[in-house]
């Protein structure tokens, strides 16, 4: 559980937040993926943050890796956002390993030694998310498993060392189970991961979240991690995938909202009406603004941190996890975007322009629409929660 005493500007100081956020426009705007942040993220010790000590890492606790996301996310959304999928797993793991399953063992110790976890989870079309897959996972001689199919929003395309993924065995004996697994990088150079320069977006441009097709592509045994029934399912890593997912995107989207604040105020005190003579600072529409953007900011870190602890402390919500989860980062998307809106209004015309910050986060928040939980689904999850399942 995250510690009053913990501060987050000893793993993410000033000044390495200035280089990334001086960066951002840069990647942004030639459509190239943050090398530099990524190498000076992992220099700090950043990527094994999630990782016990005793295994090489930070040892920090989901709490207080979602605290550091809010504030890399200030300085840099998309970096936040592809490193993101790298912590996702390394949270898995740790929230896994606290459940008494080991299988991601090698997670950590990857991440400590510098390696960089991919997420590829997302199909097009594929709804059932976890549930599911359109990938075909065929067994190997060996326990292993080759799998055929087609990622999307494969964030972190150029730098991953391994790809985790699923896909859908339906050949083995107790068919069908959705197999989870890790593909290392090599499987590129042998054309068996075929990764498409197609990323041209919005916003979030530096995540290069590339399509990735799968022609065969080899995990071996020792890194096939879970064969599991269709469906949902209570065991540990399925909800490490889903509580740490939603609760570090939760945390990007709130690091954005708290930076356009940010630059609301900032505008609100360099703007001068020719009308008053005086800083927009002191116009009471403004402040009334401005005070509307906080007040929907400050309901967000608190949130987060209070699942995030309950996570860490393996608090048991039973079935009301998935709406809690869901909810969290609908809240956070939904009212990042409310937020970076109002931002521009204080800012005024000048934030329309493609070079400023204001424009770039109006754009960056935009993906949050389309990561699960997607408002559909939060809907129904929470719908369900209190009203119980639709009837046949």
């Amino acid at each position: 559980m995250a510690s009053d005493a913990f501060d987050p500007s000893d793993h993410l100081d000033d000044a390495l937040l200035e280089r990334i956020r001086s960066r951002a426009a840069t990647h942004d705007r030639e459509n190239s993926f943050p090398h530099d942040d990524l190498d000076d993220l992992r220099a700090a010790g950043y990527l094994a943050a999630l990782v016990p000590e005793d295994l090489g890492g930070a040892g920090l606790s989901l709490a207080q890796a979602a605290r550091l996301q809010q504030r890399l996310a200030g300085a840099a959304p998309a970096t936040a956002l592809a490193v993101n999928m790298h912590l996702v797993w390394t949270g898995v793991a740790k929230v896994a390993a606290d459940r008494g399953v080991d299988a991601l063992r090698f997670v950590q110790e990857g991440a400590a030694a510098g390696e960089v976890f991919a997420f590829g989870i997302s199909e097009a079309g594929n709804d059932l998310v976890l549930f599911g897959s359109d990938t075909a996972a065929v067994p190997t001689p060996g326990g292993g498993y080759a799998f055929t199919g087609r990622k999307i929003f494969t964030s972190l395309a150029p730098a991953w060392t391994q790809l985790g993924l699923h896909g859908l065995d339906t050949t083995s004996p107790d068919a069908p189970r959705i197999v989870f697994a890790f593909v290392p990088r090599s499987e590129e150079a042998a054309r068996r991961v075929i990764i498409a320069d197609d990323w041209d977006t919005l916003g979030m441009r530096a995540t290069q979240s590339r399509t990735t097709t799968l022609a065969g592509a080899l995990a071996p045994a020792d890194r096939v991690v879970r064969r599991l029934p269709l469906g949902p399912s209570p065991d540990p890593m399925l909800f490490g995938i889903f509580s740490v997912f939603e609760i570090l995107l939760a945390s990007v989207y709130t690091g954005i909202a708290g930076r356009a604040v940010e630059v609301a105020v900032a505008s609100a005190h360099a703007r001068t009406s020719k009308r008053s003579g005086r800083t927009l600072a002191q116009d009471p529409d403004i402040r009334w603004r401005i005070a509307e953007m906080a007040l929907t900011y400050d309901a967000l870190p608190p949130q987060i941190a209070t699942l995030a602890s309950d996570v860490d402390a393996r608090i048991d919500h039973g079935a009301r996890w998935f709406s809690l989860l869901a909810g969290v980062k609908h809240r956070a998307v939904s009212s990042a975007k409310r937020i970076v809106d109002e931002a521009m209004l204080v800012a005024g015309g000048s934030s329309y322009f493609s070079g400023s910050e204001l424009s770039r986060l109006s754009r960056d928040v935009q993906a949050g629409l389309f990561h699960p939980s997607d408002p559909e689904s939060a809907h129904a999850a929470v719908a369900t929660a209190w009203l119980g399942p639709v009837e046949d």
